[in-house]
């Protein structure tokens, strides 16, 4: 009996992961993104620049002796570039083998949002939509839920691995 247990326990925990989403905002636009890719948040730090890598990556931050690349989102959806302030945060994410930070505007909660409350984003075109999962229904609001796998293509990978 204890044995069947302890071969559960990793599914339940799991299992509390699963729909829950920490949500962001870039502009009057609200995001989500699964929290089982969030390592932590921090405000931003200083940025050393990297050459020759593409606009949205900011550069590199130190987190602790680890060496992150940084990615501005807004730059990444291509909206216009905004000054950095007391609410500009870095999600820490990973994604495969790489972790990378997410500059957002601001971070504001971590939600449940049942498969039921997802759809899918509309068909509109074929690149404009690339990085959006579902779009989830909350309380009356849109959040545009982030397919992280899809933030990153595998030459952006490599290049930022060049890097770690």
């Amino acid at each position: 009996m204890a044995e069947q247990l302890i071969s559960e326990q990793p599914e339940q925990e799991e299992d509390t992961q699963k729909g829950r989403f920490l949500t962001f905002s870039l502009g009057s636009e609200a995001y989500g993104i699964e929290i089982n890719y969030v390592t932590e948040i921090i405000g931003i730090q200083p940025i050393t620049e990297v050459p020759e890598l593409p606009e949205y990556i900011r550069g590199i931050i130190n987190l602790r002796g680890k060496i992150i690349p940084v990615m501005d989102v807004r730059l990444r959806f291509k909206k216009s570039f905004r000054e950095y302030n007391d609410r500009t945060c870095v999600i820490v994410i990973d994604i495969g083998e790489v972790s990378i930070g997410l500059i957002v505007d601001s971070v504001s909660e971590v939600i449940s949002i049942p498969d039921a409350e997802i759809v899918a984003p509309p068909e509109m075109s074929k690149s404009g939509n690339k990085f959006i999962k579902g779009i989830g229904k909350v309380h009356g609001e849109v959040k545009l839920l982030l397919d992280c796998d899809k933030l990153l293509n595998e030459d952006e990978v490599e290049n930022i691995l060049r890097y770690d």
